[in-house]
């Protein structure tokens, strides 16, 4: 690990996803606290993507950016489903 900004933290979880960590960090040569590092980089990454989109659709509403029912469904007509 190269940040030298680091605060240990402890999970709980179960013996059979701890076992399933370890088996992985055999296989892929590394320690499981670098496989949790990575996971949770990951996941904070997707969410922080997530958050940023939300933030700017509730952005758009508040500015009136957003495109009434008529709109949509002229929008999709061409694709519906004409069963």
């Amino acid at each position: 690990m190269t940040d030298t900004n680091v605060v240990s933290v402890t999970v709980c979880m179960s013996v059979e996803r701890c076992d399933a960590l370890d088996a992985l960090a055999r296989v892929l040569g590394c320690d499981r606290s670098y496989l949790v590092t990575e996971a949770l980089a990951q996941f904070i990454g997707a969410y922080e993507g997530w958050t940023a989109h939300l933030k700017e659709g509730l952005r758009q509403a508040d500015a009136g950016e957003i495109a009434n029912a008529h709109d949509v469904a002229a929008a999709f007509a061409p694709r519906a489903w004409k069963g």
